[in-house]
């Protein structure tokens, strides 16, 4: 949880600290916003090949590997005296993160009885969307305090604390011995479909989300500091969507995800239609919020079942997609911004997530296939080479001994 807290902070340090990095480093705005946007972008490409290229390594050396370029990373950017070289340090953050997610999910649930396996992913994002509340504001006023180097090297320490402790404590099994390697119920088809809708989702998001201050301004009309306050309203309902969320996750799993996904749509299509009401946009503003955080909670905890080979690459997969979803919906919004304002890119947004719950549901709708027996893919995975990244398209090895 501290490690999630950690990544997600240095993630989204920059948001906060656009105008002092680009006043101090000689920079444009737009410049030192290529720090959030070129991270997303190394996330959603290395995410999947790094999986496949450590998928023999033990956990243990790769989390610890992974926190080591974090702290190193995090200080040779607040040295940074040059765009070049943060830029260059962001990029090695982002390449820490890509695998995180992929390794940290399987890591942390194989330690716990596959019945509270929700709870767990529920834990693992409220620590994660505790940096969007706590975390990234923290570094905003501390930067304006002394210097924007200051907040960019705090990461340092939790994440060289949680790097010695995972040292120390986690055991060093093989990856494909952990209890959680493969997925409960794997079914190749669910998996694309989750996925699909997932990428969806966050393009859908993020075409919205990117100009949210431009529109609650705009639109709804309240002045910068109400702004603020609002964006810390936001960030606190995604805490309490993916805490809630966390809770009922175990016991309804196959609904989670479009449950999560209707919320958004709802929250994003509201503020479209009722934006310009105050109260109305505050409402919205904060069902979009609670629905956040629980897409991406909830498709993950879906990859831990579904997977239909080691749940890792799923996850590494997962997460690829997800970032470049946002990216997309990011550059989406850009495009429809001067064609339909502001309002355009949240009714754009909407349908796409309205979008995703079609495909949820369509996978729901298609006839289902045979369960697997979880106790036999166990058994069957010492039979077969699971490092093919092709196994996310083939039979689980369950099936091939039927």
């Amino acid at each position: 949880m501290l490690a999630a807290f950690t990544f997600n902070t240095a993630e989204n340090l920059p948001v906060g600290l656009l105008e002092l990095i680009s006043a101090s480093l000689r920079v444009s705005v737009s410049a030192v916003g290529l720090l959030v946007t070129g991270y997303g972008v190394m996330v959603a490409v290395a995410s999947l090949p790094l999986a496949h290229v450590m998928r023999a390594v033990p956990r243990r050396h790769v989390l610890t590997g992974l926190l080591a370029a974090l702290v190193v990373s995090s200080l040779v950017a607040a040295l940074a005296t040059s765009y070049g070289l943060l830029l260059v340090a962001r990029l090695l953050t982002a390449l820490a993160q890509a695998l995180f997610w992929a390794v940290m999910g399987p890591v942390a649930v194989g330690l716990f009885a596959p019945e509270v396996r929700g709870r767990v992913v529920g834990a693992l994002s409220v620590a994660g969307s505790l940096a969007l509340v706590f975390g990234v504001p923290a570094g905003t006023w501390l930067g304006r305090q002394s210097d924007w180097q200051v907040p960019v090297a705090m990461p340092a320490a939790p994440g060289l604390i949680a790097l010695v402790t995972i040292a120390v404590l986690l055991p060093a099994s093989r990856p494909d011995e952990e209890r959680a390697a493969y997925g409960t119920s794997p079914d190749a088809r669910r998996f694309g479909t989750v996925l699909a809708a997932g990428t969806l989702s966050a393009t859908g998001a993020f075409t919205g989300y990117t100009y949210i201050v431009k529109f609650l301004g705009e639109v709804s009309g309240f002045s910068p500091s109400t702004v603020t306050a609002l964006l810390v309203a936001f960030g606190a309902a995604c805490l309490a969507g993916v805490s809630i969320t966390g809770a009922l996750l175990d016991r309804f799993p196959h609904a989670a995800p479009a449950t999560a996904a209707a919320t958004q749509a709802v929250g994003m299509l509201g503020l479209y239609a009722a934006g310009t009401h105050p109260v109305a946009a505050v409402a919205f503003l904060v069902l979009m919020g609670g629905a956040l955080g629980p897409v991406f909670m909830t498709t993950q905890n879906t990859m831990l079942h579904c997977a239909p080979g080691r749940t890792d690459i799923a996850l590494a997969a997962n997460s690829g997609a997800y970032n470049a979803g946002i990216a997309a919906g990011a550059a989406l919004g850009g495009l429809v911004l001067p064609l339909a304002d502001v309002r355009g890119t949240f009714l754009v947004g909407g349908l796409l997530t309205v979008g995703a719950c079609a495909v949820l549901l369509g996978g729901r709708l298609l006839p289902g296939r045979p369960r697997h027996d979880p106790a036999a893919s166990s058994r069957s995975t010492a039979c077969v080479d699971e490092t093919d990244l092709r196994s996310l398209s083939q039979p689980h090895p369950s099936d091939l001994g039927k």
